[in-house]
């Protein structure tokens, strides 16, 4: 399975836009999430608008201007993000109601495939977005 670079970015600028957040007394501008993240400004604000129709972040016009989280960090899963900018969480190749094979059968390893994307949506649920920014993702290993 393979996450798009809109999902990961997406994850990427609102861990930027958690960690700063408390710091400012002004939101957040998605000019210095870009340049912090080395992202794309347009292409942020692409995914910015997605964040915020789905009521993830809040964003305010004019000067001191920008973006807010929504919800704190605490409530908001990395799942959320994701599903947020439409990205699928699947790890089978299927498509809707239909097999991957030619005569829409489902090939041999397409519950091993559909288990394994049940457990990615399943950890990703269950991360916060405080968590990635408190890094208190690292394994004890």
């Amino acid at each position: 399975m393979r996450l798009s670079t809109k999902g990961r970015y997406a994850v990427m600028a609102m861990a930027d836009l958690a960690r700063r957040e408390h710091d400012a007394a002004r939101a957040v501008a998605l000019a210095d999430i870009a340049a912090r993240q080395e992202i794309s400004l347009s292409y942020l604000e692409q995914l910015f608008a997605r964040l915020r129709r789905k009521g993830l972040v809040k964003s305010a016009r004019g000067p001191g201007g920008g973006y807010r989280l929504a919800r704190t960090p605490d409530e908001t899963s990395i799942a959320d993000i994701v599903h947020a900018v439409d990205e699928p969480l699947r790890a089978t190749r299927c498509g809707a109601g239909k097999g991957c094979m030619v005569k829409g059968e489902r090939c041999l390893t397409h519950d091993l495939w559909a288990d394994l994307g049940a457990h990615i949506e399943t950890y990703l649920a269950s991360v916060s977005l405080a968590d990635v920014v408190g890094g208190r993702l690292r394994s004890a290993a």
